[in-house]
């Protein structure tokens, strides 16, 4: 069931704290906000510091690789500034 809430004068809302803490919504929290038909939807996004501690992984490197990447970047960029 939803709540209502009053939008304020400069626009803003109050999200009830029980629903915040369901979503996992907190101080400083980002969310998109964006139009759904003739709803606001609002969607938290994750701290990016939590999704690479804690998030799930979906692709696989390797220290080599990474080095490899790294010195293949440096020769082509030290190609462009001895032209």
């Amino acid at each position: 069931m939803g709540r209502v809430v009053r939008v304020s004068k400069k626009n803003t809302i109050y999200i009830p704290k029980d629903i915040a803490e369901n979503l996992g919504i907190g101080e400083e929290a980002y969310l998109e906000l964006r139009v759904g038909g003739n709803k606001l939807v609002a969607t938290p996004i994750p701290d990016p510091f939590w999704l690479a501690l804690k998030g799930s992984k979906f692709a696989e490197t390797t220290i080599e690789e990474i080095e490899s990447i790294s010195e293949e970047e440096q020769r082509r960029l030290g190609d462009k500034n001895t032209s």
